[in-house]
């Protein structure tokens, strides 16, 4: 959360000119921290307007949605809606994962055309595919198809002012020979088009140095999640800096991947979610950006 004396100070650093900032450069300069939302799935539904509350008063500015439809909207609320609880708590979503098996795999055109008419009337700049389903992914030839299909969107996302962007698993680093699921999207999707959400979490349990990912395709990037690893359990999420990813070194090469917006998830907790999304916005702010 921005305070009088964090801002006092920032201001007074540039006046003084001085250039030797701790922590990141984000591409544009947007210091925001976001949060995707699917970390408050199980309060989230319950109560929208009360949870959504929590999220600005935590000192987020920017959220992620997910599971939009257009039957359900946003868990029961219209885009329209949505962007006016948003507005009212001093929030933006940047960003949205909106779910793609059936545009990718069965062709409906439809659904993605559903999901730009919602980014656009929330305000957003990406729609994101969140994941893929088993069935799209069984060799390197499935994932040459994906890319196809998402050069097309793109292409459908800029017509309406908007970018299409990817969020990975751990699955996509699988090895298809001398090559990975991940390094076909990369190769075979527009990088003018398509964006790449990194979930560093998972990137880290699949042993890849994220840095490497950043000086091979610089630029590309744009959007992060950023959630820790258990120091015990890999398989478990912690509060940034409680764990065992050097996030302090990864922010170091934002400017090079190209950030823009830096997102917090987690998928599990040892504590009460809302002080855990508190504790992991200060470490951000205090230590990263």
């Amino acid at each position: 959360m921005t305070t009088r004396r964090n801002f006092l100070q920032q201001a007074s650093l540039l006046t003084a000119g001085v250039l030797l900032l701790p922590g990141c450069v984000m591409a544009e300069g947007n210091k925001n921290v976001g949060i995707q939302l699917y970390t408050l799935r199980n309060e989230l539904p319950n109560d929208v307007k009360g949870v959504i509350g929590k999220v600005a008063k935590a000192g987020y500015r920017e959220v992620e949605t997910y599971g939009y439809s257009k039957e359900g909207g946003f868990w029961g609320l219209s885009a329209e809606d949505f962007a006016k609880l948003l507005k009212e708590n001093n929030l933006t979503s940047p960003s949205g994962h909106f779910g793609m098996d059936a545009y990718i795999g069965e062709g409906k055109d439809e659904d993605l055309e559903s999901y730009i008419a919602a980014a656009k009337a929330v305000g957003m700049e990406y729609v994101v595919v969140p994941y893929l389903g088993e069935g799209l992914r069984q060799s390197a030839d499935d994932y040459k198809r994906i890319a196809q299909r998402l050069n097309k969107a793109a292409e459908a996302c800029k017509a309406e002012g908007l970018v299409l962007g990817y969020h990975n698993h751990d699955f996509e680093f699988k090895q298809f020979g001398d090559t990975t699921g991940y390094d076909i999207l990369l190769q075979e999707t527009d990088p003018e088009l398509v964006k790449f959400e990194l979930d560093l979490y998972w990137a880290v349990r699949g042993n890849k140095k994220p840095a490497d990912m950043f000086k091979a395709h610089p630029g590309r990037f744009e959007l992060w999640h950023v959630k820790d690893m258990d120091k015990n359990d890999p398989k478990l999420n912690t509060e940034v800096g409680s764990g065992s990813i050097n996030y302090k070194e990864i922010f170091e090469h934002a400017k090079e991947a190209g950030l823009k917006h830096a997102l917090v998830e987690q998928e599990n907790f040892s504590m009460d979610p809302f002080k855990s999304i508190s504790q992991s916005y200060t470490y951000i702010k205090e230590n990263l950006l």
